[in-house]
């Protein structure tokens, strides 16, 4: 077999592996469900350092578990990869009647509200479905809060988000002084939420936010790091005051 530019021949594929190559014979859904969302971080990587060929790679292992996962569905009569494809345009054209209908919509604003409506339409009980709980804690607040504001559940202006802020920061402040564990834990996480929310009004991602800010602080902690043992010294030998010095060179150079 040789490599082509089509779908069907990729699915062929898959079911070839499946039948002769004993790993892939092996595999469940189970087996594979964690490396399905390693490939999803491995792509918003790739995507982050704006290195398309390898984000190109890495929407092709996520295709791969699409296919995957289907064929090891047919198999069992479950469902095919036909119906993914099915299900999904059969979605995409009930939730675009602006597009596909006779709906008439002006601005994103109202796709946002109008989606949210045909959702609950669809049987949705809560606005709030469809964000499963084992997501990322940050990138649920903000869909949570995004999918709340869809339907007016927000505030009018970002100052008196900030003024959130500035509570949640004074109740978590008290906490650390006279709270319990659990009092400061659901502080902490208020004060949280209301900066996320805080960071929506300026089209700023909590995710993408804090992603950048660990980046950035394992690239000058590495340059501490790199200090010390030119130094041939154990890194813990270095006093905060020679850490701090290091931190400071590392932000004027990296």
């Amino acid at each position: 077999m040789h490599a082509s530019r089509t779908f069907e021949d990729l699915v062929q594929l898959v079911k070839i592996l499946r039948v002769e190559c004993p790993w892939d014979r092996k595999q469940t859904h189970e087996s594979i469900k964690d490396n399905l969302v390693e490939e999803v971080y491995e792509a918003l990587e790739a995507l982050e350092n704006d290195d398309f060929e390898e984000f190109k790679k890495e929407l092709g292992d996520l295709l791969l578990h699409v296919v995957f996962h289907s064929v090891m569905a047919s198999e069992s009569t479950r469902f095919t990869i036909e119906d993914v494809i099915e299900t999904l345009m059969e979605k995409l054209i009930r939730r675009h009647p602006h597009v596909f209908g006779d709906k008439v919509i002006h601005s994103e604003e109202e796709v946002s509200e109008n989606w949210e409506m045909i959702k609950k339409k669809e049987g949705k009980k809560s606005t709030l479905d469809g964000l499963p709980k084992p997501m990322p804690a940050l990138i649920r607040a903000q869909r949570m809060q995004e999918k709340a504001a869809n339907v007016g559940f927000d505030w009018p202006e970002w100052e008196q988000a900030w003024e959130k802020v500035e509570e949640e920061t004074q109740e978590f402040k008290e906490t650390l002084a006279s709270g319990s564990a659990k009092d400061r834990a659901e502080e902490f996480g208020d004060l949280l939420f209301s900066m996320v929310n805080m960071g929506r009004f300026f089209d700023l991602h909590a995710e993408d936010s804090l992603r950048l800010t660990n980046t950035k602080f394992e690239r000058r902690f590495r340059y501490i790091e790199q200090q010390a043992e030119k130094e041939n010294r154990p890194l813990n030998d270095l006093s905060l005051e020679e850490m701090d010095r290091h931190w400071e060179a590392a932000k004027k150079a990296l």
